[in-house]
């Protein structure tokens, strides 16, 4: 691997919309997101969901989060 590729990190995301109307008069996307290298997947519903699966990787690379993504994955392992 070069010395680019060493600190790079793939995914995959996977889109799709379930047509929903006939029960509830509306269209929901649903969706996956897999990490290449590990495989590793997460089932999505909201676009939020890639974020928090993506984060973990950056934070693995030497990137430090802002305040703001701090507070955000705080609350969300507190109500989630």
């Amino acid at each position: 691997m070069d010395e680019i590729e060493s600190d790079t990190q793939s995914f995959i995301l996977k889109v799709w919309v379930e047509d929903h109307a006939e029960k509830t008069g509306h269209r929901a996307w649903r969706g996956y997101i897999t990490h290449v290298s590990s495989n590793k997947r997460r089932y999505l519903n909201n676009l939020s969901g890639i974020e928090d699966f993506v984060l973990p990787y950056l934070e693995e690379m030497g990137v430090k989060l802002g305040m703001r993504w701090r507070i955000r994955r705080w609350l969300n392992r507190l109500l989630g």
